[in-house]
């Protein structure tokens, strides 16, 4: 049976599920600018569970790797906010702590080279607060600039779970490529860490 190829669609926005995981994002040699992941959440869990409960605080934050082998996170915990114009050439907008925000968290990727990435794993996490991600019904965006938008629901709720990694974006041969994970984790970002073999060493941080 032939399988579906997982190239670039034309699409004004394509949702990756369970059936078609995966998409292209920039094509070796490809100069894609800054690349927009938006994370928000339903306003009914912020009119319902979330309003209830103020001090449930979700979170973006990503795991990321060069192909120099350098790596670490990007997150609001610890302040690692990060950059766009050198290593990670990732930067994350800032937080919030509410969910009150309409334009919910987000964070910027500088594709103007992506064959310096390896890997960058998109995740979100509850830092303060009941875990019950039924109740936040959350979805992830990529707003590349050539393409469509790409959108991961956080379905499928593991409802105690701390953190779920959401997306991976990876280099092929110089190509990058992203793919719905949707993997909900009991614990932290080292959790997170130890579950994709980052192999970063954690310490206790707040923000």
């Amino acid at each position: 049976m032939n399988q579906p190829n997982p190239g670039r669609v034309n699409l004004g926005k394509v949702t990756l599920s369970k059936s078609t995981p995966t998409v292209d994002l920039a094509k070796s040699g490809d100069n894609q600018g800054i690349m927009r992941v938006n994370l928000n959440w339903s306003q009914g869990a912020k009119r319902g569970f979330f309003k209830r409960s103020s001090a449930v605080d979700l979170d973006l934050g990503c795991l990321w790797e060069l192909t120099d082998g350098r790596k670490g996170v990007v997150q609001a915990v610890g302040n690692n906010f990060g950059q766009l114009k050198s290593a990670p050439f990732i930067q994350l907008d800032g937080d919030d702590r509410t969910g009150e925000s309409s334009g919910g968290e987000n964070m910027h990727i500088n594709l103007e080279r992506p064959d310096i990435f390896r890997r960058i794993l998109i995740f979100a996490f509850i830092y303060e607060g009941v875990p019950n991600w039924a109740a936040a019904d959350g979805v992830v965006t990529l707003f590349p600039n050539g393409g469509p938008e790409v959108e991961v629901r956080l379905d499928s709720p593991v409802d105690g779970a701390r953190s779920c990694a959401i997306a991976l974006l990876q280099n092929t041969g110089g190509a990058l490529s992203v793919t719905r994970e949707v993997q909900y984790i009991n614990g932290n970002q080292s959790a997170i860490d130890r579950a994709y073999g980052w192999g970063m060493d954690w310490h206790p941080a707040s923000k």
